[in-house]
């Protein structure tokens, strides 16, 4: 398997067969389809929205298990599903790209059809579990399917700038996934889970995207700082993150220390994209905004489950 002569497989959709692939298990393949950090960051959000519905709603964690399991595991498959065919949908780009390029679809070591199969089998599971809790956990999951398949990944990743913004409407499903599976009506607070997330989603992947902007230009994905160039993409993660210091005004339901917790958060992200007008290393500078929005998410969506149980 390591050293696989390379070659286009018509199979794999004219992309080429890498030489010398790292030795991997099944499973370790299987993670890489699923893209299980992304599935893993998402049940944070999804969590939190479904806590936070049972804090507000006098409902028992543990009464109320099966709800628990639906909306986490027929999230946890959705997710899994539709990640995995964007590794099918992208596999003719993926090796343009060094963080894509070892993925088994690309490699060779899966075949597109059964990663399509695959992807269409965990989707239709997860979405029958989410249906186990309520139709509308169900619909949600749904349009955050829709949204991530078709409207991100074959609509408006390789056509236009705006993608990242398109592709944060999926991003920003799983909470109201996690709060609708115990309270359908989806309170103001659900929302407010919502815009954070759709909010936190562009200053996060622009300042990935212009650490990886050469790879993004190779793959000719039209990505802000690809199209914009890094000034332009500075100003808009500020502008981004600006709109997320008015979100402390949503959870006052969670209480002052929330509030307070989450307005530093906020100002102490808005200050250090200012500095991104002033520091001569852009790519360091993206580095750092990355990091911080990875902490400001984890932080703010784990201080949201805590300050319940105070």
């Amino acid at each position: 398997m390591s050293n696989l002569r390379a070659m286009a497989d018509t199979e794999n959709g004219g992309a080429p067969i890498h030489t010398n692939i790292e030795e991997t298990s099944a499973w370790k393949d299987f993670l890489a389809l699923i893209k299980v950090g992304i599935v893993n960051s998402n049940m944070i959000t999804t969590f939190t929205g479904l806590w936070l519905a049972l804090h507000f709603t006098g409902m028992s964690f543990l009464g109320n298990l099966d709800l628990v399991f639906f909306a986490l595991a027929g999230s946890v498959f959705i997710i899994a599903g539709s990640c995995s065919f964007n590794n099918y949908y992208d596999r003719d780009i993926d090796h343009l790209m060094e963080r894509t390029k070892n993925r088994p679809t690309v490699t060779g070591k899966v075949s597109p059809s059964k990663v399509l199969t695959l992807s269409f089998l965990l989707i239709a599971i997860g979405l029958g579990l989410l249906a186990f809790a309520n139709l509308t956990t169900a619909v949600i999951g749904f349009v955050g399917v829709l949204a991530y398949i078709v409207l991100y990944t074959m609509v408006s990743k390789r056509r236009y700038v705006s993608n990242t913004i398109i592709g944060s409407i999926s991003g920003a499903v799983p909470p109201l996934i996690g709060w609708a599976a115990v309270d359908p009506n989806l309170d103001l607070l659900a929302w407010a889970l919502f815009a954070i997330m759709f909010l936190w989603q562009p200053p996060h992947f622009y300042a990935l995207a212009m650490k990886r902007v050469e790879e993004y230009r190779a793959a000719n994905v039209p990505m802000l700082p690809v199209v914009k160039g890094f000034k332009r993409t500075k100003v808009s993660i500020v502008l981004w993150v600006t709109a997320l210091l008015f979100i402390p005004f949503l959870l006052t339901p969670l209480g002052t220390p929330l509030v307070v917790l989450a307005a530093l958060l906020g100002i102490g992200w808005f200050v250090l994209g200012l500095k991104g007008f002033t520091m001569k290393d852009d790519l360091k500078w993206a580095r750092i905004m990355f990091v911080y929005s990875l902490n400001y998410m984890t932080i703010l969506f784990v201080a949201m489950v805590i300050v319940t149980l105070i």
